[in-house]
């Protein structure tokens, strides 16, 4: 086993992998910027590093500086969390080049599956369904045009390096599609360093069902169970949950054969996720992209299999074989997660500030990954997750109710915070009665 372990990360991820590598006799390592040298995150881990400055192009994005930090301090092995580097090829190529263990996927599953169209390529070749659309990038907006007409309308404008929800937009009509392409090859290229486009199918009720994979040390990769994720706010989670309420026994054994599939066309080792849309009008699903890391949403597929998904990435990189056995899976309750976001409850847009009044929930079934405690400063640098709320418990209806009381017992004062919009969804009779879609929350609104 690895036997320390730098966390190229902040917050509520990287203290969630310092409790694991802590409880695993693994000396963890912190690195932080100087905007976060309060946070618990930090103190909490055996040792910490400063490497730069709030801004994360020169301190969580700064390749030079966590490398040094591992070579100052000794580390063996970096997991890199999620986003900031988590799903960069080149960080995670120099890691190992540096003679360090990267915990996560190699860095040719990561350039395979960063790129959209080559995904959706590769994916429809391993006999995985993926939606109508391009299979290589839409030149000009003539040529999108031209592919829109023949998939039909209304189609997706997508950034093909994009993720995250980010680099997107819908076109009902080629006016509207003119509009979006530049709008969307810009940000592109702004965000991603790259403008390809693709256009695809765009599905208006439609459900986002992803499926958690781990590659294992041995080369076989196995699927642990899905997760509804259709909750989402600009394309962005707000809740998951686990098993999904849209997914039958049949339509489960097809989704997690499929993702297997996915995982063994890139040979993938390690946790990943395999992102698709589900037609709750036809029962069919399509493939969106795949994450080639550790997903926020975790949590929920933790409980569900009884397992921990970062002392398996450990294990995998390790070289070890997983604390369970791979034949016998047997998934048991139900999980959901919400994910606290200092933001405005209505408009859903950041709101920093200083946490004067933090106190969690507890009891039975509940669980809170946090990134930030009283006293704390909510900046404006970073993303705006403040801590993950989950519940457990037998049934989903057991774990509506006691979200409803952890939700009204969660008290965040100081910065804004979204709350009250999960106290208005845990009684809103469509997401109650499981049958809903990616368009709730604008239905809420």
């Amino acid at each position: 086993m690895i036997e320390s372990l730098l966390v190229a990360n902040r917050g509520e991820i990287a203290r969630r992998i310092i409790r694991t590598a802590k409880r695993l006799g693994i000396r963890a390592i912190a690195v932080h910027s100087e905007a976060d040298a309060d946070l618990p995150f930090v103190a909490e881990a055996d040792e910490a590093v400063l490497i730069g400055p709030a801004n994360p192009a020169l301190s969580y994005r700064n390749t030079e500086a966590i490398l040094a930090a591992a070579k100052a301090t000794g580390a063996q092995a970096i997991h890199p969390g999620y986003g900031f580097l988590s799903e960069n090829p080149e960080f995670a190529r120099t890691v190992e080049a540096s003679g360090l263990i990267w915990v996560g996927p190699d860095a040719d599953a990561i350039t395979a599956m960063g790129d959209k169209i080559n995904a959706r390529n590769l994916m429809a070749a391993a006999g995985v369904p993926v939606a109508p659309g391009t299979t290589d990038p839409a030149a000009d907006l003539d040529a999108a045009v031209t592919a829109a007409a023949e998939i039909g309308y209304p189609v997706m404008v997508k950034a093909a390096a994009g993720g995250g929800g980010m680099g997107m937009g819908v076109a009902v009509d080629e006016a509207a599609l003119r509009a979006e392409y530049d709008k969307v090859r810009v940000f592109a290229e702004r965000m991603f360093g790259d403008g390809s486009v693709l256009i695809e199918r765009y599905f208006p009720r439609v459900r986002h069902v992803e499926v958690q994979i781990l590659g294992l040390a041995d080369g076989r990769v196995v699927a642990l169970g899905e997760r509804e994720c259709s909750v989402q706010r600009r394309n962005q989670k707000l809740v998951e949950e686990s098993p999904s309420p849209a997914v039958s026994p049949e339509l489960r054994v097809r989704l997690l054969a499929a993702a297997v599939r996915a995982g063994e066309a890139v040979s993938y080792r390690n946790a990943g996720t395999v992102e698709c849309l589900l037609d709750p009008a036809s029962g069919e699903f399509f493939f969106l992209e795949m994450n080639t890391r550790l997903q926020v949403e975790h949590p929920v597929t933790e409980y569900v299999y009884g397992i921990d998904l970062v002392e398996e990435q450990l294990r995998v990189a390790s070289g070890l074989a997983p604390t369970f056995d791979p034949d016998a899976l047997t998934p048991a309750g139900h999980a959901i997660e919400m994910r606290i976001n200092a933001e405005d409850p209505k408009r859903f847009f950041p709101g920093p500030g200083v946490i004067r009044t933090w106190v969690e929930p507890a009891g039975d079934g509940v669980r809170v990954d946090s990134g930030y405690t009283e006293g704390n400063t909510v900046t404006q640098f970073y993303d705006s997750l403040l801590a993950k709320l989950i519940i457990t418990g037998a049934t989903r209806d057991e774990v509506l109710e006691r979200a409803k009381e952890a939700v009204a017992e969660f008290q965040v004062v100081g910065p804004k915070n979204n709350l009250p919009f999960f106290a208005e969804l845990l009684d809103n009779e469509e997401f109650r009665s499981g049958a809903y879609d990616t368009g709730i929350v604008s239905r809420m609104r």
